[in-house]
Protein backbone atom coordinates (compact mmCIF):
# COMPACT_ATOMS: atom_id res chain seq x y z
CA UNK A 1 0.00 0.00 0.00
CA UNK A 2 0.83 3.69 -0.92
CA UNK A 3 -0.25 6.43 1.07
CA UNK A 4 0.46 10.43 0.51
CA UNK A 5 0.42 12.67 3.65
CA UNK A 6 -0.08 16.09 3.04
CA UNK A 7 -0.37 18.22 5.85
CA UNK A 8 0.88 21.62 6.99
CA UNK A 9 2.55 20.69 9.68
CA UNK A 10 5.41 18.12 10.21
CA UNK A 11 9.07 18.79 11.38
CA UNK A 12 9.59 22.61 11.51
CA UNK A 13 7.50 23.21 14.97
CA UNK A 14 7.15 19.99 17.80
CA UNK A 15 3.22 20.45 18.10
CA UNK A 16 0.79 18.39 18.75
CA UNK A 17 -0.20 17.82 15.04
CA UNK A 18 3.45 17.28 13.72
CA UNK A 19 3.96 14.68 16.58
CA UNK A 20 0.82 12.99 15.83
CA UNK A 21 1.44 12.13 12.25
CA UNK A 22 5.08 11.16 13.03
CA UNK A 23 3.94 8.93 15.19
CA UNK A 24 1.40 7.76 12.47
CA UNK A 25 4.03 7.67 9.87
CA UNK A 26 6.46 5.14 11.85
CA UNK A 27 3.84 2.96 12.44
CA UNK A 28 2.31 2.85 8.82
CA UNK A 29 6.40 2.45 7.73
CA UNK A 30 6.53 -0.19 10.13
CA UNK A 31 3.65 -2.48 8.79
CA UNK A 32 5.30 -2.05 5.17
CA UNK A 33 3.04 0.66 4.16
CA UNK A 34 4.77 3.16 1.62
CA UNK A 35 4.84 6.73 2.59
CA UNK A 36 5.49 10.25 1.27
CA UNK A 37 5.02 13.07 3.11
CA UNK A 38 4.26 16.76 1.53
CA UNK A 39 4.69 19.55 3.90
CA UNK A 40 6.18 22.95 4.59
CA UNK A 41 9.63 22.69 6.15
CA UNK A 42 11.69 24.98 7.85
CA UNK A 43 15.35 25.80 7.67
CA UNK A 44 16.76 22.76 10.61
CA UNK A 45 13.98 20.60 11.32
CA UNK A 46 12.58 20.78 14.90
CA UNK A 47 12.97 17.31 15.62
CA UNK A 48 14.18 14.06 14.05
CA UNK A 49 10.86 13.36 11.49
CA UNK A 50 10.02 9.89 10.31
CA UNK A 51 9.14 9.50 6.70
CA UNK A 52 10.19 10.88 3.58
CA UNK A 53 9.26 14.62 3.26
CA UNK A 54 8.31 16.68 0.00
CA UNK A 55 9.16 20.24 0.38
CA UNK A 56 6.15 22.54 -0.66
CA UNK A 57 6.55 26.06 -1.15
CA UNK A 58 5.21 28.17 2.40
CA UNK A 59 6.16 31.62 3.78
CA UNK A 60 5.98 32.44 7.48
CA UNK A 61 2.35 32.63 9.10
CA UNK A 62 1.36 35.91 9.54
CA UNK A 63 1.14 37.22 12.75
CA UNK A 64 2.93 33.53 14.18
CA UNK A 65 6.16 33.62 12.56
CA UNK A 66 6.91 30.27 14.59
CA UNK A 67 4.31 28.82 11.51
CA UNK A 68 4.19 28.12 7.93
CA UNK A 69 1.46 28.65 5.76
CA UNK A 70 1.79 26.44 2.34
CA UNK A 71 0.52 27.85 -0.21
CA UNK A 72 -0.47 25.28 -2.30
CA UNK A 73 1.63 21.98 -4.65
CA UNK A 74 4.27 23.50 -6.34
CA UNK A 75 5.00 21.87 -9.78
CA UNK A 76 7.85 19.52 -8.53
CA UNK A 77 5.66 18.32 -5.68
CA UNK A 78 2.88 17.86 -7.91
CA UNK A 79 4.73 16.13 -9.96
CA UNK A 80 6.14 13.87 -7.05
CA UNK A 81 2.92 13.22 -5.98
CA UNK A 82 1.10 12.23 -9.45
CA UNK A 83 4.19 9.68 -10.36
CA UNK A 84 3.90 8.30 -6.64
CA UNK A 85 0.21 7.07 -7.55
CA UNK A 86 -0.79 6.80 -3.81
CA UNK A 87 -3.69 4.14 -2.74
CA UNK A 88 -5.02 6.83 -0.37
CA UNK A 89 -4.18 10.31 -0.30
CA UNK A 90 -4.72 11.99 4.03
CA UNK A 91 -5.15 15.71 4.05
CA UNK A 92 -4.67 16.58 7.42
CA UNK A 93 -5.14 20.53 7.20
CA UNK A 94 -7.66 22.31 5.00
CA UNK A 95 -5.53 24.99 3.78
CA UNK A 96 -4.33 25.99 0.72
CA UNK A 97 -2.01 23.57 0.69
CA UNK A 98 -4.84 20.92 1.70
CA UNK A 99 -7.38 22.30 -1.16
CA UNK A 100 -4.72 21.77 -3.43
CA UNK A 101 -4.17 18.06 -3.16
CA UNK A 102 -7.85 17.75 -2.64
CA UNK A 103 -8.58 19.02 -6.28
CA UNK A 104 -5.63 16.92 -7.42
CA UNK A 105 -7.02 14.06 -5.94
CA UNK A 106 -10.76 14.09 -7.37
CA UNK A 107 -9.19 14.82 -10.77
CA UNK A 108 -7.53 11.55 -10.55
CA UNK A 109 -9.99 9.71 -8.90
CA UNK A 110 -8.02 8.44 -5.74
CA UNK A 111 -9.43 7.67 -2.32
CA UNK A 112 -9.35 11.33 -0.56
CA UNK A 113 -9.34 11.11 3.39
CA UNK A 114 -8.73 13.58 6.13
CA UNK A 115 -8.09 13.79 9.70
CA UNK A 116 -9.09 16.70 11.89
CA UNK A 117 -6.65 18.40 14.48
CA UNK A 118 -7.18 21.60 14.64
CA UNK A 119 -9.89 24.05 15.58
CA UNK A 120 -8.59 26.79 13.50
CA UNK A 121 -11.95 28.48 13.44
CA UNK A 122 -11.66 29.06 17.39
CA UNK A 123 -8.34 30.53 17.74
CA UNK A 124 -10.20 33.47 14.97
CA UNK A 125 -11.32 35.45 18.51
CA UNK A 126 -8.11 35.30 20.38
CA UNK A 127 -6.64 37.94 16.97
CA UNK A 128 -9.50 40.08 17.12
CA UNK A 129 -11.12 38.48 13.96
CA UNK A 130 -14.14 36.62 15.32
CA UNK A 131 -15.85 37.74 12.41
CA UNK A 132 -14.52 35.38 10.07
CA UNK A 133 -15.67 32.35 11.94
CA UNK A 134 -18.84 31.88 10.18
CA UNK A 135 -16.70 32.01 6.76
CA UNK A 136 -14.05 29.49 8.25
CA UNK A 137 -16.26 27.54 9.43
CA UNK A 138 -18.25 27.20 6.18
CA UNK A 139 -14.71 26.50 4.30
CA UNK A 140 -13.82 23.76 6.43
CA UNK A 141 -17.27 22.03 6.45
CA UNK A 142 -17.16 22.08 2.82
CA UNK A 143 -13.81 20.55 2.53
CA UNK A 144 -14.37 17.55 4.82
CA UNK A 145 -17.80 17.01 3.22
CA UNK A 146 -15.52 16.20 0.09
CA UNK A 147 -13.65 13.43 1.98
CA UNK A 148 -14.54 10.09 1.70
CA UNK A 149 -13.86 9.75 5.79
CA UNK A 150 -12.86 12.17 8.55
CA UNK A 151 -11.15 11.03 11.19
CA UNK A 152 -11.53 12.94 14.57
CA UNK A 153 -9.40 12.49 17.91
CA UNK A 154 -12.59 12.69 19.96
CA UNK A 155 -16.42 11.97 20.80
CA UNK A 156 -16.97 15.56 22.12
CA UNK A 157 -15.04 16.87 18.70
CA UNK A 158 -17.42 14.89 16.51
CA UNK A 159 -20.18 16.26 17.99
CA UNK A 160 -19.29 19.90 17.33
CA UNK A 161 -18.79 19.02 13.54
CA UNK A 162 -21.85 17.87 13.49
CA UNK A 163 -23.18 20.62 14.90
CA UNK A 164 -21.35 22.55 12.32
CA UNK A 165 -23.03 20.90 9.55
CA UNK A 166 -20.36 19.07 8.71
CA UNK A 167 -22.42 15.71 6.82
CA UNK A 168 -19.21 13.64 6.25
CA UNK A 169 -18.47 10.32 7.46
CA UNK A 170 -16.75 11.05 10.57
CA UNK A 171 -14.86 8.14 12.29
CA UNK A 172 -13.32 7.94 15.71
CA UNK A 173 -9.48 8.23 15.54
CA UNK A 174 -8.30 8.70 19.55
CA UNK A 175 -5.24 9.45 20.60
CA UNK A 176 -2.93 6.88 22.71
CA UNK A 177 -0.20 7.25 25.47
CA UNK A 178 3.21 5.78 26.05
CA UNK A 179 1.97 4.42 29.64
CA UNK A 180 5.71 2.98 30.27
CA UNK A 181 7.51 6.58 29.58
CA UNK A 182 4.63 8.77 31.19
CA UNK A 183 4.71 7.00 34.66
CA UNK A 184 3.88 8.15 38.05
CA UNK A 185 7.37 6.19 39.13
CA UNK A 186 8.99 8.87 36.90
CA UNK A 187 8.69 11.63 40.16
CA UNK A 188 11.99 12.63 41.13
CA UNK A 189 12.68 14.79 44.36
CA UNK A 190 15.85 15.60 43.41
CA UNK A 191 14.66 17.57 40.25
CA UNK A 192 12.07 19.08 42.14
CA UNK A 193 14.90 20.47 44.70
CA UNK A 194 17.12 21.35 41.59
CA UNK A 195 14.35 23.50 41.12
CA UNK A 196 13.99 24.80 44.57
CA UNK A 197 10.99 23.46 44.92
CA UNK A 198 9.79 22.88 49.22
CA UNK A 199 8.96 20.38 50.56
CA UNK A 200 5.55 21.87 50.91
CA UNK A 201 5.30 23.53 47.54
CA UNK A 202 2.53 21.83 45.50
CA UNK A 203 4.04 22.00 41.92
CA UNK A 204 1.29 23.28 39.05
CA UNK A 205 2.26 22.04 35.67
CA UNK A 206 1.19 23.69 32.26
CA UNK A 207 2.29 22.09 29.26
CA UNK A 208 1.72 23.10 26.50
CA UNK A 209 2.41 25.84 23.24
CA UNK A 210 2.98 29.22 25.30
CA UNK A 211 0.22 30.81 22.52
CA UNK A 212 -3.04 32.87 23.28
CA UNK A 213 -5.10 30.14 22.37
CA UNK A 214 -4.46 28.31 25.23
CA UNK A 215 -5.71 30.74 27.52
CA UNK A 216 -2.25 31.61 29.17
CA UNK A 217 -3.38 34.61 30.92
CA UNK A 218 -6.44 32.48 32.48
CA UNK A 219 -3.68 30.53 33.98
CA UNK A 220 -1.66 33.54 35.06
CA UNK A 221 -4.79 34.80 36.42
CA UNK A 222 -5.36 31.58 38.64
CA UNK A 223 -1.85 31.31 39.70
CA UNK A 224 -1.87 34.63 41.26
CA UNK A 225 -5.22 34.61 42.70
CA UNK A 226 -3.83 31.37 44.46
CA UNK A 227 -0.60 33.45 45.75
CA UNK A 228 -3.00 35.98 47.42
CA UNK A 229 -4.48 33.36 48.99
CA UNK A 230 -1.48 31.93 51.25
CA UNK A 231 -1.93 28.39 49.04
CA UNK A 232 1.38 27.01 49.04
CA UNK A 233 2.46 26.23 45.35
CA UNK A 234 5.00 26.66 42.35
CA UNK A 235 4.02 27.08 39.17
CA UNK A 236 5.52 24.94 36.44
CA UNK A 237 5.27 25.81 32.54
CA UNK A 238 7.10 23.30 30.21
CA UNK A 239 6.69 24.47 26.16
CA UNK A 240 7.80 27.87 24.74
CA UNK A 241 5.98 30.13 22.35
CA UNK A 242 5.10 34.32 21.65
CA UNK A 243 3.39 34.44 25.43
CA UNK A 244 6.19 33.17 27.38
CA UNK A 245 7.65 37.31 28.20
CA UNK A 246 3.79 37.80 29.58
CA UNK A 247 3.83 34.57 31.80
CA UNK A 248 7.33 35.84 33.09
CA UNK A 249 6.21 39.20 34.05
CA UNK A 250 2.93 38.22 35.45
CA UNK A 251 3.63 34.86 37.38
CA UNK A 252 7.38 36.01 38.87
CA UNK A 253 8.76 32.82 40.69
CA UNK A 254 7.58 30.40 38.19
CA UNK A 255 9.52 27.53 36.82
CA UNK A 256 10.40 27.92 32.86
CA UNK A 257 11.41 24.53 31.28
CA UNK A 258 11.19 25.61 27.46
CA UNK A 259 10.68 22.56 25.21
CA UNK A 260 10.69 19.28 26.44
CA UNK A 261 10.26 15.70 25.02
CA UNK A 262 10.73 12.05 25.34
CA UNK A 263 12.16 10.74 29.62
CA UNK A 264 12.87 14.52 30.58
CA UNK A 265 9.23 15.39 30.09
CA UNK A 266 7.89 12.46 31.50
CA UNK A 267 10.11 13.04 34.31
CA UNK A 268 8.98 16.69 34.60
CA UNK A 269 5.31 15.67 34.45
CA UNK A 270 5.06 12.80 37.23
CA UNK A 271 7.39 15.63 39.79
CA UNK A 272 4.62 17.78 39.49
CA UNK A 273 1.29 17.46 41.78
CA UNK A 274 -1.78 18.79 39.69
CA UNK A 275 -2.28 19.72 36.19
CA UNK A 276 -4.14 22.93 34.82
CA UNK A 277 -4.89 23.18 31.03
CA UNK A 278 -7.76 25.88 30.74
CA UNK A 279 -7.39 25.47 26.42
CA UNK A 280 -10.97 25.58 25.06
CA UNK A 281 -8.87 25.09 20.80
CA UNK A 282 -8.21 21.61 21.81
CA UNK A 283 -9.74 18.39 19.54
CA UNK A 284 -8.14 15.55 22.03
CA UNK A 285 -5.53 17.19 24.69
CA UNK A 286 -2.27 14.71 23.81
CA UNK A 287 -1.19 16.82 27.18
CA UNK A 288 -4.06 16.09 29.46
CA UNK A 289 -3.43 12.34 28.59
CA UNK A 290 0.09 11.78 29.60
CA UNK A 291 -0.26 14.47 32.63
CA UNK A 292 -3.24 11.64 33.54
CA UNK A 293 -0.66 8.71 32.85
CA UNK A 294 2.04 10.53 35.19
CA UNK A 295 -0.69 10.31 38.28
CA UNK A 296 -1.54 13.91 37.91
CA UNK A 297 -5.12 15.45 38.47
CA UNK A 298 -6.13 17.26 35.96
CA UNK A 299 -8.33 20.50 36.21
CA UNK A 300 -9.51 21.56 32.28
CA UNK A 301 -11.62 23.36 30.71
CA UNK A 302 -15.35 22.24 29.88
CA UNK A 303 -14.69 22.10 26.59
CA UNK A 304 -13.68 19.22 23.31
CA UNK A 305 -11.02 17.21 23.74
CA UNK A 306 -11.11 17.66 27.66
CA UNK A 307 -14.44 17.15 28.33
CA UNK A 308 -13.57 13.51 26.86
CA UNK A 309 -11.26 12.73 28.95
CA UNK A 310 -11.45 13.82 32.08
CA UNK A 311 -14.28 12.44 34.34
CA UNK A 312 -15.48 15.56 36.86
CA UNK A 313 -15.11 14.28 40.34
CA UNK A 314 -13.01 11.40 39.54
CA UNK A 315 -9.80 12.38 37.70
CA UNK A 316 -9.81 15.95 38.25
CA UNK A 317 -12.30 18.17 37.68
CA UNK A 318 -13.72 20.71 34.68
CA UNK A 319 -14.69 24.71 34.65
CA UNK A 320 -17.09 26.10 32.03
CA UNK A 321 -14.67 28.61 29.80
CA UNK A 322 -13.65 31.50 30.66
CA UNK A 323 -14.80 30.67 34.52
CA UNK A 324 -11.51 31.34 36.63
CA UNK A 325 -13.49 31.22 39.57
CA UNK A 326 -14.56 27.65 39.36
CA UNK A 327 -10.87 26.70 37.92
CA UNK A 328 -9.48 28.69 40.95
CA UNK A 329 -11.63 26.04 43.14
CA UNK A 330 -10.45 23.48 41.46
CA UNK A 331 -6.74 23.76 41.59
CA UNK A 332 -6.88 25.44 45.58
CA UNK A 333 -8.76 22.44 46.60
CA UNK A 334 -6.28 19.92 44.61
CA UNK A 335 -3.50 22.40 46.38
CA UNK A 336 -4.59 21.85 50.12
CA UNK A 337 -5.51 18.14 49.91
CA UNK A 338 -2.69 15.39 49.58
CA UNK A 339 -5.62 12.71 49.65
CA UNK A 340 -7.68 14.04 47.10
CA UNK A 341 -4.90 14.69 44.83
CA UNK A 342 -3.29 11.01 45.27
CA UNK A 343 -7.01 9.65 44.55
CA UNK A 344 -7.76 11.17 41.19
CA UNK A 345 -3.71 10.75 40.26
CA UNK A 346 -4.99 7.22 40.99
CA UNK A 347 -7.83 6.97 38.68
CA UNK A 348 -6.44 9.37 35.80
CA UNK A 349 -3.47 6.77 35.38
CA UNK A 350 -6.27 3.97 35.10
CA UNK A 351 -8.15 5.43 32.73
CA UNK A 352 -4.67 6.92 30.73
CA UNK A 353 -4.37 2.89 30.53
CA UNK A 354 -7.16 2.63 28.22
CA UNK A 355 -5.74 4.44 25.21
CA UNK A 356 -3.79 2.46 23.21
CA UNK A 357 -1.16 4.13 20.21
CA UNK A 358 -1.21 0.38 18.49
CA UNK A 359 -5.26 0.24 18.55
CA UNK A 360 -5.17 3.81 17.55
CA UNK A 361 -3.13 3.32 14.43
CA UNK A 362 -3.67 0.29 13.74
CA UNK A 363 -7.56 1.40 13.19
CA UNK A 364 -6.47 3.78 10.91
CA UNK A 365 -4.86 1.36 8.82
CA UNK A 366 -7.71 -0.82 8.45
CA UNK A 367 -9.69 2.34 7.49
CA UNK A 368 -6.95 2.55 4.73
CA UNK A 369 -7.33 -1.26 3.68
CA UNK A 370 -10.84 -1.12 3.22
CA UNK A 371 -11.14 2.10 1.40
CA UNK A 372 -8.39 0.79 -0.70
CA UNK A 373 -10.18 -2.49 -1.36
CA UNK A 374 -13.77 -0.62 -2.42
Amino acid sequence: MKVALVTGSYNYIADGVALTLNRMVGFLESQGVEVLVFAPVGKVPAFAHNGEVIPVFSIAAPGRGEYRAALGLSRPARDRLLAFKPDILHIATPDLLGHAAQKLGQKMGWPIVASYHTRFETYLKYYGLRGLTPLLTGIVRNFYDACLEIYVPSPSMIDVLRADGVKGELRLWPRGVDTVRFHPGKRSEAWRAERGVGPDEVVIAFVSRLVKEKRVAEVAAVLARLKASGVAHRALFVGDGPERGFLEQHVPGAIFEGYLNGDTLAVAYASSDVFLFPSDTETFGNVTLEAMASGLPAVCANATGSRSLVEPGVTGFLAEVGDDGALYDAVAALAIDPALRRRMGRAGRERSLTYSWDAAMGGLLARYEALARA
